[in-house]
């Protein structure tokens, strides 16, 4: 009888262990792990691996239709990264949970994506021309909360790489660096792959941690992100993402705040009234020459 009860126990644990993540479901007497994304939706999951961004965005916007329990929410390695501003919307994601290249808000406004969903391009109509590109690069802006004592470079870099791997899966090959600053207490990483690599995708880690970081956790046990430094656990504060694409974005004027297109006009102007004071002295200055010559011409005339 012990045995059957053991046995019994065994088995339930490793049906609800299938579902690890807070938002899916275990339905059906095998257990299908499933994430809903509307009333008569229900994506099959993989709950031994991280779930794609594109499905967890769905379900995100589900639920915050709902109102169920949910959570919305340096500097560039190279000129051409650029952050996340859009925050969540309602994706659509193609059969294996990877984004589209255009997406919509419902209406004629679409926009293009890359791999981990965030918008490169300016809003336009449906006729928006749209080609996947991947991101191969995303830096982590990290801020660690106070520490008794200051933290190793050396060993800080291994902590990261760990918990990386723990947590998220990531290989450690692919953090190529990372720096630190104690006295601001921010941390630099950069994670790379190699680029026409499609097998990795980088905004699995970039999503749950942002959760993990700014909200809550989306991991069933809701334990938070902690780098291990010499015994001692270091929490995080605050994550700012940046995005490198194989492709550079193609963001116009558009994408520029009200602020930044004042100051670009303020300068042009200068420099239009600069060029202007310079051609009207060229031309006094010319007329006055035309002057002097004249009045040479009369002196000698008169002699």
């Amino acid at each position: 009888m012990k045995v059957l009860i053991a046995l019994f126990v065994v088995a339930l644990v490793d049906v609800t262990s299938q579902c690890n993540m807070k938002w899916a479901k275990c339905d059906g007497d095998t257990c299908q792990c499933t994430l809903q994304f509307s009333p008569t939706n229900k994506q099959p999951l993989d709950c031994t691996k991280l779930i794609p961004k594109c499905y967890l965005m769905k379900a995100e916007m589900y639920r915050a239709r709902n109102n169920l329990t949910t959570r919305s929410i340096g500097g560039k390695p190279v000129e051409t990264a650029f952050v996340d501003n859009d925050g969540i919307y309602d994706p659509e994601c193609e059969n294996e949970g990877k984004f589209k290249a255009i997406q919509c808000n419902g209406t004629d406004v679409c926009w293009c994506v890359n791999s981990a969903g965030v918008r490169r391009s300016d809003k336009g109509d449906k006729n928006i021309k749209c080609e996947p590109v991947e991101t191969y690069w995303v830096r982590l802006e990290l801020k660690h909360k106070d520490v008794t004592v200051p933290l190793d470079a050396t060993k800080l870099k291994t902590g990261i790489e760990n918990a990386l791997l723990e947590r998220y899966k990531l290989d450690k090959k692919f953090v190529s660096e990372v720096k630190y600053d104690k006295d601001g207490r921010l941390i630099v990483v950069d994670v790379k792959k190699p680029e026409k690599e499609r097998i990795t995708d980088l905004s699995l880690m970039t999503y749950y941690m942002e959760k993990d970081i700014k909200v809550k956790p989306l991991f069933l046990d809701e334990k938070p992100f902690e780098v291990s430094v010499e015994g001692s656990k270091v929490s995080m504060e605050n994550i700012l993402v940046y995005y490198v694409d194989e492709v550079a974005p193609t963001f116009t004027m558009q994408k520029l705040t009200g602020g930044i297109i004042a100051v670009i006009v303020v300068v042009s102007l200068i420099v239009i009234a600069g060029l202007l004071v310079l051609f009207f002295l060229a031309r006094r200055q010319k007329a006055q020459y035309s002057k002097a010559q004249t009045s040479d011409s009369l002196v000698t005339t008169g002699k």
